[in-house]
């Protein structure tokens, strides 16, 4: 599938911050939420790329990468942050392009985006590291339709001065209604999820 519009296939794309990772019992809580909203409203999740992107810069720092193989090592990143959400959320399909995502919610599973197919196949978004996860997640929103985007950040995160990456503004479509939550804020992150943000 290539990256011209489609058909709404989700009410709601909660982007999962790969920092969310770096407590065990934080993330649980968080994927508990998500079960819940699930049962109310399509749902996909992207992940972030984690602690498996911070390698890519790493490397990128020492090695220096072309941006094109920066870019597409953080993006396989975030398929791995992808199989871990989905190997420990109940009920979860990961996923990797629209008509997979279409299957898993009529199956009344909760699509997990491994993102790496889909892009390479579109290439939308510049290829930099102003461009993370959060404008991917941005992309998605706007590609499978949804009406939210909930960037869930680690903790602390939220108060920020740039809790997202430089490019979002231009990949979220005005159509996505967007809000940013720490996910130790769990009464936030219900209420945005839920749709009473």
């Amino acid at each position: 599938m290539t990256g011209s519009a489609i058909s709404p296939l989700v009410e709601t794309v909660v982007k999962l911050g790969g920092g969310v990772l770096a407590s065990a019992e934080i993330l649980d809580v968080v994927l508990s939420v998500v079960v819940v909203a699930a049962q109310s409203q399509s749902l996909l999740i992207v992940p972030g790329g984690g602690s498996f992107a911070d390698e890519v810069r790493d490397v990128d720092r020492r090695l220096g990468l072309s941006d094109a193989a920066a870019h597409w090592m953080a993006v396989l990143a975030m398929d791995q942050h992808g199989h871990l959400i989905a190997d420990r959320l109940p009920n979860a399909r990961l996923v990797t392009e629209p008509r997979q995502i279409t299957g898993a919610i009529a199956a009344r599973q909760i699509p997990v985006l491994a993102p790496f197919r889909w892009l390479v196949d579109a290439d939308p978004l510049p290829h930099s590291w102003e461009v993370t996860s959060d404008s991917i997640a941005a992309w998605v929103a706007g590609r499978v339709g949804a009406r939210r985007l909930v960037l869930v950040k680690p903790p602390s995160v939220e108060r920020s001065s740039t809790p997202v990456d430089p490019y979002f503004p231009h990949a979220l479509p005005a159509s996505v209604a967007s809000v940013i939550v720490a996910a130790d804020q769990i009464d936030r992150l219900r209420a945005a999820c839920s749709d009473q943000a």
